[in-house]
């Protein structure tokens, strides 16, 4: 199942994130939407705004679901 991670390299959910998916093992894509430029970082931007509505993060995408901010259990129900 593919994970991607959008976040923001300043923010500690998003390391969080980041540490716990390296932590179990879960192969994972991300981005940290704030380190882009210009037209990549507006496309981030408006994808993650498609996706939930609203620009927080970390938003993690785990195949056709999505999660807003930092959820274990979500995580692991998702991914299982």
């Amino acid at each position: 199942m593919k994970v991607f991670l959008y976040a923001l390299s300043t923010c500690f959910y998003c390391q969080r994130t980041k540490k716990w998916f390296k932590e179990n093992n879960v192969d994972f894509d991300f981005v940290d939407v704030d380190l882009q430029e210009g037209e990549e970082k507006q496309k981030l931007v408006d994808e993650v705004l498609a996706l939930t509505g609203d620009a927080k993060f970390p938003v993690v995408k785990i195949g056709d679901k999505h999660v807003v901010g930092y959820n274990e259990e979500k995580f692991k129900e998702l991914l299982s």
